[in-house]
Parts: structure tokens; sequence; C-alpha cells
């Protein structure tokens, strides 16, 4: 299956995208995924092409389902991953997410999760580290369907900004029609804090490696408990290298 139609940026879903660096990869193939019921899968992604790159995914889950996705975009001019995932009964999402950009990069994680079925549980932790006048987005929407009673939905949402000519955006969105629910976002843009940094070279750390040790600790939200955390945190402690 591919997604045919060359959105533009009046789609609520590509209001910040590259529209320009998209054309050369669409049409995008759409990835498929299903998790049948009471079965577990886990999918790492790592987006690091020179050129850019974009990825749709779509994840269904069945009941008693669970799913673990794991994302570092640090793609070249432009890079996109956009994931719609549905839950059954008591199904089970988890996704962390970084963003590493500089320069004019332009990267994006979009997600739509629909809980579909009583007693989902969804988690959602995206980390940004935007350098120089690169612009980083999330756009990320919790639907709750009517019925969907015990849902518990959560995003949150954090970006650092190194230079304040870098953009980031961010949308978390809750839309729920049933009533005993259990959801939350939080979103927070900042910049690195000056007293911690102040704190570490005063105990010898270069400023280089100052900030680098407090944006370890910042990523590492994203890819805390996954299958392949080493290798994750590894590939983007190389990434912060170029932007500090």
């Amino acid at each position: 299956m591919t997604v045919a139609t060359l959105p533009t940026r009046k789609d609520e879903a590509f209001r910040y995208a590259d529209v320009g660096a998209l054309e050369t990869l669409w049409p995008l193939a759409l990835q498929q995924i299903h998790v049948p019921a009471g079965a577990s899968d886990v999918l790492s992604i790592v987006a690091d092409s020179s050129g850019p790159e974009a990825r749709e995914i779509e994840i269904v889950l069945d009941e008693g389902a669970q799913f673990d996705l794991r994302v570092l975009n640090i793609a070249g001019a432009y890079g996109r991953i956009a994931v719609t995932v549905t839950l059954g009964k008591g199904a089970r999402f988890h996704l962390g997410a970084a963003q590493l950009a500089g320069g004019d990069q332009t990267l994006e994680v979009v997600t739509e999760v629909i809980h579909a079925e009583p007693d989902a549980v969804s988690t959602q932790v995206v980390r940004s580290v935007l350098a120089g006048h690169a612009t980083g987005t999330y756009l990320g929407k919790v639907a709750v369907a009517r019925g969907a009673n015990g849902s518990d939905g959560s995003q949150s949402i954090r970006a650092m900004l190194l230079d304040r000519t870098a953009t980031a955006n961010a949308r978390p969105e809750l839309e729920i029609f049933a009533d005993d629910v259990k959801c939350a976002h939080g979103c927070a843009v900042g910049e690195l804090d000056p007293q911690g940094l102040f704190y570490l070279e005063s105990r010898g750390l270069p400023p280089a490696e100052a900030k680098k040790l407090m944006l370890q600790a910042f990523i590492a939200e994203a890819f805390v408990g996954a299958a392949d955390e080493d290798a994750l945190t590894e590939a983007a402690l190389n990434a912060l290298g170029a932007l500090i």
C-alpha cells in the first residue's frame, strides 16, 4: 500500500513539514504491523540517511497485545516518522523517540494513537535537541473512542534549544469520548540549565563535555528499557557530538 496524494502545509499533519523534500520521496510506502492477541513485539528505527527520509507506519494491536517502538531521528536535511496505532482491549503501546538536529535540518515525529477498546494503555516520550536553525516537530493525538473506558494515555514532550535560532514545534492533543479514562500530556521547551553547567564545569569538565553529559541524561529518557538501549544511546551520543 502507498500514501499516494502529496500533501500541502494546509494538512494538519504536515503543517511544519518540508514539502519540497517530501516530494522527492513520494509516494511513501505504508509499513503495516499487526500484533495478534496476547503477543508482544518491538521495533527500533534509526533515521540517519544523509538525504531526506520519511516513513509511514500503521500498527494494530489486538486484545492484550503489546508493542514497544523506539525512534532515533537524526536524518539529513529532512526526517519524518509518522505512526498510527490502534489499540484493542487491554493493549499496551509505548513510544520512546529522540530527535537531534542542527544546521537547517527539519525533523518531525507525528503520531495518532487510537484507544478503540477499553483498558488500553499508551505512553509517549519524545525528546528533541535542536541547534543552529534546525526545526524539530512533534504532532501527536491520543483519541479515546466511545465506550473505551479505562483507557490510560500519556504524552511527555520536551525540547532543548542549544541556540535561540532553532525552532521547536509541539502539539500534544487529546480527543476523549469516554468518561472513565486517565489521560494527560505535558510539554516543555527550554535551554540547558546554566547553574547545572556551571556545577559540572567547576568540577573540571570542559564546557562541551558538560553540555554533552546533561544532554545525554535528557535524551536517555526516550530509550530507557529498550531492548537495544545501549546501541540507541551510543548512536544518539555520536549525533550529539556534531551539535556541540
